[in-house]
């Protein structure tokens, strides 16, 4: 990042070392960059102009042109406050200040036409607006009314509010830094991307995302920025895999043996699709390289995922090799136990199931037959990275779904063998690739989208609050054909520390 970015925050005209602080304390706010990339949260449209019988106390914000017609200085002490009448040909407009009110009825010109933005009440049956932000109307389309057609808004803290630095205050801030300083802003990505991607340059997206004209100009600002992100996060998850080719040598499945054949040739349920077996020839050339595999195979509930990764597997143990599947919870890992021993069929390899309920006896039993290299395939949970379970060879790890384990976990089962197994996550949920490769850009990416023959495709649908009746009834018929529902709920019984629903 260039060093402009770097300037710290109270170098900025304006700030000052104790509003730099503040902006430090509350929003980590402590360079020019960080500015910058603090945007808006939502942009006001200042685009439209109502008339003052079409304003109404449910609208958020409103833009009137009218003509002062009246205003007084009325109360005392902490009742006193600026009063002004403003008209166009339908109707009159209160205007309310308690702040600062002997700047702005000097600054009122009776006579003169306004833009007076802000939020409408009904007030003394009368259509009121306090604190209105004030302009003077100019009927020159050159000239701006209503200052930017759509105002940013910020971000700030009642802390903050204290130094000024309110929505309006922060926009101040941003504005003088681009006008100072926006032409210094050093483009970070090549003309041949640009034009590649029609994507604006790196100044004009950072005076778009702040002050948009329209909301084409933002969407463009939106667009570059975004892209920006995405292609520095893919150029570091790119280094850290060529890292860790160059780092982590892994070991040569260099074999097809009787593992393998036997299962695909006899014991093979159904014949595998075309993405099955595409993956499997992925995978198979992956582990051929001497380089650890890291991979990303997706496919939806039923695509035949475990049968791929059992013949992974199986590819693993024909080289002499012991692997290991990790699930994240007891019912899956076992789910995983019981298909992969039914589809193996009684005393083809060895396998075992290790979780938290598992007995002392039995887990005394998997460790020693680990050590011994007499296990060849370990299912289970988070048990499997336990410092006293030890791989007499670890080759080939499965771990399914990977967003339930943290880096550190995943990364205790690497440590398991001298040289890093071979890694195949599995996930059913959908994701674009486009996405996958940002999400797991230090991964290769295998998607099975393919259902086995018969399978029907699973329907994902959404049922809003105003439709649960509706759904009942659909599960209700559904139970009526003897078929089962399953209804997920965060928790089974009340917490006290989470504040979610229960069943």
């Amino acid at each position: 990042m260039d060093e402009f970015f770097k300037t710290p925050i109270e170098y900025l005209k304006g700030v000052g070392a104790a509003r730099a602080d503040a902006l430090k304390k509350e929003l980590g706010v402590a360079s020019y960059g960080d500015l910058l990339q603090h945007f808006p949260f939502k942009y006001v449209d200042r685009t439209r102009f109502y008339k003052v019988k079409e304003v109404s106390p449910e609208l958020p914000y409103v833009q009137v042109v009218a003509r002062l017609m009246h205003k007084e200085i009325v109360g005392e002490k902490a009742a006193k406050r600026l009063v002004a009448v403003a008209q166009d040909d339908t109707g009159p407009l209160e205007l309310v200040w308690f702040q600062g009110i002997t700047r702005i009825e000097q600054n009122l010109i009776v006579g003169k036409a306004y833009v007076f933005f802000g939020k409408p009440a009904f007030f003394n049956n009368k259509t009121q607006i306090a604190h209105p932000e004030t302009e003077l109307y100019s009927n020159n389309p050159t000239q701006s009314n209503g200052s930017l057609a759509l105002q940013p808004a910020y971000t700030s803290t009642e802390k903050l509010k204290k130094f000024l630095l309110d929505s309006k205050g922060i926009q101040k801030l941003v504005l003088a830094l681009l006008e100072q300083y926006g032409r210094t802003i050093a483009e970070n990505l090549p003309e041949n991307l640009l034009t590649k991607h029609h994507l604006i340059n790196r100044t004009k997206a950072y005076q778009q995302i702040h002050f948009p004209n329209n909301f084409e100009q933002l969407k463009e600002a939106s667009k570059r920025l975004k892209f920006e992100e995405f292609f520095f996060l893919q150029l570091k998850l790119l280094k850290n895999k060529l890292f860790r080719e160059h780092k982590f040598k892994g070991n040569k499945f260099g074999k097809v043996g009787a593992c393998f054949n036997e299962f695909y040739n006899e014991k093979l349920p159904f014949p595998l699709t075309s993405a099955q077996k595409r993956t499997v020839k992925e995978i198979r050339l992956d582990t051929q390289k001497g380089i650890q595999m890291n991979r990303l195979l997706q496919g939806d509930v039923g695509s035949g995922k475990t049968v791929v990764a059992l013949m992974s597997i199986l590819l693993a143990i024909d080289n002499g090799f012991q692997t290991c599947m990790m699930a994240p919870t007891e019912i899956l890992a076992n789910q995983h136990f019981q298909s992969v021993k039914q589809l193996l069929g009684a005393d083809f390899v060895e396998v075992a199931l290790l979780t938290g309920s598992t007995s002392k006896k039995m887990r005394n039993v998997i460790h020693a037959d680990l050590e011994s290299g007499k296990l060849q395939i370990l299912i289970g949970t988070h048990a499997l990275i336990e410092d006293k379970v030890q791989f007499k060879n670890l080759g080939f790890v499965v771990i399914d779904e990977q967003h339930r384990f943290g880096v550190e976990q995943r990364a205790k089962l690497w440590r398991k063998n001298s040289i890093p197994p071979h890694i195949l996550v599995m996930t059913a949920t959908p994701i674009p690739r486009t996405l996958a490769m940002t999400l797991y850009g230090d991964l290769d990416v295998s998607v099975i989208d393919e259902l086995p023959a018969g399978r029907k495709p699973i329907e994902t649908k959404h049922f809003y609050e105003n439709s649960r009746l509706r759904m009942f009834g659909f599960m209700k018929q559904e139970i009526a054909k003897g078929r089962q529902v399953y209804v997920v709920y965060p928790l089974i019984k009340e917490s006290e520390k989470l504040d979610l629903k229960n069943l």
